[in-house]
């Protein structure tokens, strides 16, 4: 919903005499310029009266208006001059006001009393808030309305205004420049936009197409700080992820599906998918890697982070990690580990179950186009309906490598360290390496090249067997559990990362582990 939505929403719940609106947001002036617009459009000879505890109360049209420097004189100065002028359908907004609300039950009562007051005549009541949380006892006469982030027509708005406004700016970029300026702002709020706008023109003072990186650093910065949410560079492509070969397919047929031709073919964006499997496989890599093949931003959500030591701020802190990745797409949003959002074990009062299901309910009745990518290496620990179709497109099972697997995943990292594969034998490597993850093979690379630098000498076939004789990989250390997870590919319950069937799979990479 863009400004557009916002100006609507709030129009129909005047329009129904709702007395007590909640206006979450962090962007008070934007907030104000909205409420501002509606206030005209609905009456120009209303007036936009506002409070705050540093000014008092202040008349947009310029009246004279009564002191009023508390919370209490404030509300019965308002509720004496709506019902002064009944007919007026002034907005009366209240600044912050959540900080005397929590505080003081004697503010609760009168906004309430006032909220029944105001029913009775033409003016409504609106509360600025950045949290979404309200008292219980107003929870009947209140709506919350959350205000979204600017869309890239606002943000284009102002990239225009400021380069017009600025003096001695040269600007190379074309109208098509400014709207991938503007698309790359997204996510930030109006001034924070501006700030990353005046930044990228003040470094040089010329605006081009370099300083769409310089944005984007800055956007980083900024979801950086909602504690939660991750801004990842995507630069990973199908190369530098060995095996896989079904899930690459399947993602390839799906490249371009987040763009024009797909909406005018009336295809529905993908919804995401669900990588379970063994610890190692590249379930976190290829996460990366959908973002670097789809071309689209790449935000890891941290669900550890998510939960904080106030009531209620582990769902404030997901709905606004949500709220941000909306905004951006469209997007990939990487949930990793998704299990560790129920490893309290439900000793948190409720709160991992809550944000859970939070998480859940949104990915099934999102209609923004981010394509979320979960990865879990303990399916037990999730609920059965996590994974039920229509929250997720797929659910792909990572096992572990196969021959020819591995030989592709250790000619991947031989060349990404700049050695030539076809100076190694890669085919005594891999049947050294039976049983081993993706993750090992990197690291059993990554051994032989210490043990060879350390002998002032280039790595050879003969140092990454060493390396693997040494390494006792997960297969062995945790059998019971992997033979778990490969007995739940072989029940059905997932479709195979590296084969076209799970019959297939289980009939050629998925064999019993012997104890």
């Amino acid at each position: 919903m863009g400004t557009v939505g916002i100006h609507d929403e709030i129009r129909l719940y005047l329009r129904a005499r709702v007395a007590l609106i909640v206006l979450v947001t962090v962007e008070e002036q934007r907030a104000l310029d909205v409420l501002d617009q509606v206030r005209k459009d609905r009456d120009p000879s209303s007036d936009l009266v506002t409070w705050d505890i540093a000014d008092g109360l202040e008349s947009a049209s310029g009246r004279q208006l009564p002191k009023a420097a508390t919370p209490p004189d404030a509300l019965t100065k308002i509720k004496e001059l709506a019902q002064k002028e009944p007919r007026r359908r002034d907005l009366y907004v209240l600044k912050d006001f959540h900080a005397f609300w929590e505080r003081d039950p004697a503010v609760r009562r009168r906004l309430r009393n006032l909220a029944h007051k105001l029913v009775f005549t033409g003016s409504s009541l609106i509360v600025t808030t950045p949290v979404r949380d309200i008292p219980v006892e107003l929870g009947d006469d209140a709506v919350v309305v959350e205000m979204p982030l600017p869309e890239a027509d606002a943000l284009r708005r102002e990239l225009d205004q400021l380069i017009d406004s600025t003096k001695g700016v040269k600007s190379t970029l074309t109208p098509a420049g400014r709207s991938r300026l503007a698309q790359a702002a997204l996510g930030l709020t109006a001034a924070q936009a501006r700030r990353a706008f005046a930044k990228a023109i003040v470094r040089d003072e010329v605006l081009d197409d370099r300083d769409i990186e310089a944005v984007l650093a800055e956007k980083k910065a900024v979801i950086r700080e909602n504690e939660a949410l991750e801004f990842y560079s995507a630069e990973e492509s199908p190369d530098d992820l060995g095996g896989l070969d079904v899930l690459k397919e399947w993602l390839r047929l799906r490249e371009r599906a987040f763009g024009d031709a797909a909406r005018e073919f009336r295809l529905p964006a993908p919804k995401g998918i669900a990588l379970i499997g063994i610890p190692g496989t590249g379930k976190s890599l290829t996460a990366k890697m959908i973002g670097g093949l789809w071309r689209l931003p790449l935000l890891r959500l941290d669900v550890g982070a998510l939960f904080g030591s106030l009531v209620g701020e582990s769902e404030e802190r997901v709905r606004r990690a949500l709220r941000l990745a909306e905004t951006v797409s469209p997007c990939v949003l990487w949930i990793d580990e998704v299990e560790k959002a129920l490893s309290s074990g439900g000793h948190d009062g409720g709160t991992s179950q809550r944000v859970f299901g939070t998480v859940l309910t949104w990915m099934q009745e999102k209609t923004a186009p981010v394509f979320v990518v979960a990865t879990a290496n303990d399916v037990s620990a999730l609920p059965p309906e996590t994974l039920r179709r229509g929250r997720f497109d797929e659910v792909f099972f990572l096992d572990l490598p196969t021959e020819e697997e591995r030989r592709e995943i250790i000619t991947v990292h031989l060349r990404k360290r700049g050695r030539k594969p076809e100076m190694f034998d890669v085919y005594q490597l891999a049947l050294a390496c039976d049983g081993f993850v993706g993750a090992e093979l990197e690291q059993v690379v990554v051994d032989a090249m210490y043990a060879a630098f350390a002998e002032e000498r280039d790595i050879t076939t003969d140092d990454i067997a060493r390396a693997a004789a040494r390494t006792v990989p997960l297969s062995r250390s945790q059998r019971e559990v992997i033979e778990d997870l490969r007995a739940w590919l072989r029940e059905g319950r997932a479709q195979s990362a590296s084969f076209a069937e799970a019959d297939r799979a289980a009939e050629h990479q998925v064999p019993v582990l012997e104890v």
